[in-house]
């Protein structure tokens, strides 16, 4: 069953999908879109409450942590660290110095590579475009009227990803998409699958975060978050686990005071 969710709330967003999954049949949603509005200098509301405990419930279940997630596609230390506000080359050329280290950290999830390091090396053999966020931003910049099918980046290369592997950590997310209007920034993601439990959080951080940066580079306000899922599913975890219980308790408690 298809389910279309706009919020203000980063939180929000993500209890009112992870409880759709927990109070009706099945384990999956297909599809899903969840558009996220409401960004305060760039950043999504969240709740405290709501985070806190579903980064208990992670930890509990041996599962990354919601901001381990999230700088896989946008490491969080690039947006706050003054070194980086006016460099983005030092940006890029600081995540690719550490990379093998990044990779090293946990390989179980990062051998294959990690988003961002993706959207900025995509190739070696196309050096001119493998970084994907500089030729959006340099383009856009370069002058009015670019067209707009030019800001997509791809992280899916079928050369490396077309494997007969059953199960594969990595990518999810597909590609993504910006739509500069006026003065304002959408961000749109595509995932083939993501798990509602253990990764959508952090995923949802992870492309605001992009989009922050991508909206601060191009002179823009980042204003909208579009995530589409092909199937968004929990299979990792079981609806009647109790580590989760005082999660849903706490979202209920939300759905019924907004």
């Amino acid at each position: 069953m298809a389910l279309f969710l706009e919020e203000e709330n980063l939180s929000y967003a993500w209890g009112r999908a992870f409880l759709h999954i927990m109070e009706n049949p099945g384990t999956e949603i297909s599809p899903l879109l969840i558009s996220l509005t409401g960004f305060i200098d760039g950043l999504p509301q969240e709740d405290k409450q709501v985070r806190e405990c579903l980064d208990r419930c992670l930890l509990d279940k041996e599962k990354q942590k919601i901001d381990t997630v999230a700088n896989t596609i946008f490491p969080a230390s690039y947006l706050s660290k003054q070194r980086y506000i006016n460099d983005r080359k030092k940006i890029f050329e600081t995540y690719l110095k550490c990379f093998q280290k990044i990779q090293k950290s946990a390989p179980s999830k990062n051998k294959r590579g990690t988003y961002f390091e993706r959207l900025i090396h995509f190739s070696d053999d196309v050096e001119e475009y493998g970084n994907q966020l500089e030729y959006i931003i340099s383009q856009y910049r370069s002058r009015p009227g670019v067209r707009r099918t030019m800001f997509q980046a791809s992280i899916f290369d079928p050369r490396r990803d077309h494997v007969g592997s059953a199960q594969l950590p990595f990518p999810c997310l597909q590609h993504i998409s910006l739509i500069p209007q006026k003065d304002r920034l959408t961000l749109n993601g595509f995932y083939a699958t993501q798990q509602i439990f253990e990764k959508a959080y952090g995923n949802y951080i992870g492309l605001c975060r992009l989009g922050k940066f991508m909206a601060r580079e191009m002179g823009l306000t980042f204003e909208r978050l579009n995530c589409f899922i092909g199937v968004a599913k929990i299979d990792t975890i079981n609806k009647s686990d109790p580590t989760i219980e005082s999660l849903k308790k706490i979202l209920h408690k939300n759905s019924e005071n907004t």
